[in-house]
């Protein structure tokens, strides 16, 4: 027997039964060592033990990241918060940014969507994945000079699955966590009692849920005026509408932060983000529309860090209005869309194609050998006569003025027109598009034929329940079909990778066959800093800046 398979089986000799299945899917090559690392590290495997495995079965070893060097000031442009910032309430980019300098998660994602332990050392599920038992750091210290406990820990998630409550994350929690769900056992040990299994859950306490970091248990509101955290750097100063400036915190629990001081500028749109990054007033911006990307991607003191990402277009339409009653119809739009073109051509070749499902590429479940949809004109043309439809309709597409979107909005318009379906166009502000976001009161949620930007997210929980189950709050196709209802219920509640495959497989198929959304594309993120930056994560949730140097 090989050197490397001996090693491996004495290091299993410890593993649960789920963890050794993974690790069985890996030496049988049904595992890369991207998805091993990343499923491990969802049942709690520590990294480095990860990779032990990894290289003691000859797939590689880890790379260690060059350390920047310390001191001088990071200046970020970023959006303009959209209110009073709230970590239990916020929805958008430039409050996220801002307190993910100064408050922490749990756990958060990396670039190969690995979850790294922050707050919490560790974790991991009972045998059904009902319960997960979480044991926190200890020695860690709010800024306010409060012990980190589990006190905190239960008073942050029980103000987040609070359904008489504004959270936010209430569209990740429901169904999944309610209010009492999280429990302490001792005062470094949390468990969360699920409302239903899960097999991906410590994704919904990491910064992939943003709303989720930790405050301290006496938590009241009025965030801006401390930025109260755990984190690596503290607030200097909070201006509305103008900026921020936050200092390195000494006495923070982990290595301390490379800069010095941290500076926010905050900007109305993405054009004066640019031309202060370009004419050097700030060193770093967030995240980038693809239909800008053009002008800093050309500019030879920017790089652009491009991250592989999850985010997408949701094209809906209505199940329960004509002609999309019919899934003929529905079949037959998807089958006129190009997605070379739109992969290629609208995104500059920066974008993954999809397959009509939520499972993108990058998710590890993903059944990669379910044949590509293409275009075929002559195909749909024959679905269209055979839903009663050959000489085709006039429908209106409503939809956001939101990146590369009315673009994509164009190309459909265009492809659709070759199979005599004739689209007219409205291209609404963000805020009349999402309405209320509730049924009967959102563009968004009853329009017939619609696209939606969807963020980011590491796991596919949050695609697959909100717009797709036949309840869920963001279902804008209107689409109810028990059978999918039950295949997501069966992919949730899934520890082992091979289960998790069997069920994606599954919905992948149905959504083939039924079409309610048409996913055409994943594009990256696309973040551009100045040439001479460096240690920023190429993460999709967000800048963290406290491994950032200035050369």
């Amino acid at each position: 027997m090989p050197k490397h398979f001996r090693m491996t089986d004495a290091a299993r000799r410890n593993l649960t039964a789920i963890e050794n299945s993974a690790v069985d899917e890996l030496l049988a090559g049904r595992m890369g060592r991207r998805d091993f690392l990343r499923h491990g590290s969802v049942l709690g495997l520590s990294l480095p033990f990860l990779g032990g495995l990894v290289a003691a079965a000859g797939l590689g070893t880890q790379q260690v990241r060059a350390e920047g060097k310390p001191g001088g000031t990071v200046r970020a442009g970023v959006a303009t918060p959209g209110g009073a910032i709230d970590p239990v309430t916020y929805y958008d980019s430039g409050s996220c940014q801002l307190v993910f300098q100064t408050a922490e998660f749990l756990c958060i994602t990396q670039a190969d969507l690995t979850l790294k332990p922050v707050l919490a050392e560790s974790w991991a599920p009972n045998d059904d994945g009902s319960v997960w038992t979480f044991k926190l750091r200890k020695g860690v210290k709010f800024h306010n000079g409060e012990d980190f406990k589990a006190d905190d820990v239960v008073a942050t998630f029980d103000r987040l699955a609070d359904p008489s409550g504004a959270s936010n994350a209430l569209s990740v929690f429901k169904g999944l966590l309610s209010k009492g769900g999280t429990r302490k056992v001792d005062d470094h040990t949390v468990a969360f009692h699920l409302d239903a299994p899960n097999g991906s859950f410590p994704y919904s306490v990491s910064i992939d849920n943003y709303n989720a970091v930790i405050l301290p248990a006496s938590y009241k509101g009025d965030y801006e005026k401390t930025f109260e955290g755990t984190g690596p750097f503290r607030l200097e100063t909070y201006t509305p509408k103008v900026g921020a400036t936050f200092v390195r915190n000494p006495d923070y629990w982990g290595e301390k932060a490379l800069p010095d001081r941290l500076e926010f500028k905050f900007y109305g749109d993405v054009q004066p983000r640019i031309l202060a990054l370009q004419a050097g007033e700030v060193d770093i911006l967030d995240a980038v529309p693809l239909d800008v990307s053009q002008v800093v991607l050309n500019s030879p003191d920017i790089t652009v860090l491009r991250v592989a990402s999850t985010a997408h277009r949701q094209l809906h339409m209505r199940c329960d209005t004509g002609p999309f009653t019919d899934k003929r119809v529905r079949q037959a739009l998807a089958l006129c869309i190009d997605r070379s073109k739109l992969v290629d051509g609208l995104c500059r070749g920066m974008a993954a194609t999809g397959n009509d499902s939520p499972f993108a590429p990058a998710f590890p479940a993903t059944d990669k050998t379910v044949p590509q949809r293409v275009q075929d004109i002559a195909k749909a043309k024959q679905l269209l006569e055979a839903a009663g439809v050959a000489s085709g309709f006039d429908i209106t597409l409503t939809t956001l003025r939101y990146s590369d979107i009315p673009g994509y909005a164009q190309l459909f318009q265009n492809f659709a027109k070759e199979i005599g379906a004739l689209i007219a166009l409205n291209i609404e502000d963000q805020d009349k598009y999402y309405g209320k976001a509730v049924f009967g009161q959102s563009d968004w949620l009853d329009s017939p034929l619609g696209i939606t930007d969807y963020a980011h997210r590491s796991v596919p929980n949050v695609f697959l329940k909100s717009p797709l189950v036949s309840d869920g709050p963001w279902n804008a196709a209107h689409f109810k079909n028990p059978a999918y209802d039950g295949m997501v219920a069966s992919y949730l509640k899934a520890l082992d990778i091979g289960a998790q495959r069997s069920a994606a497989s599954d919905i992948q198929k149905l959504l083939l066959d039924e079409t309610p959304v048409i996913f055409s594309y994943f594009p990256d993120l696309l973040v551009p800093v100045r040439k001479n930056v460096s240690g920023l994560p190429p993460i999709a949730a967000g800048l963290l800046l406290d491994r950032v140097s200035i050369g």
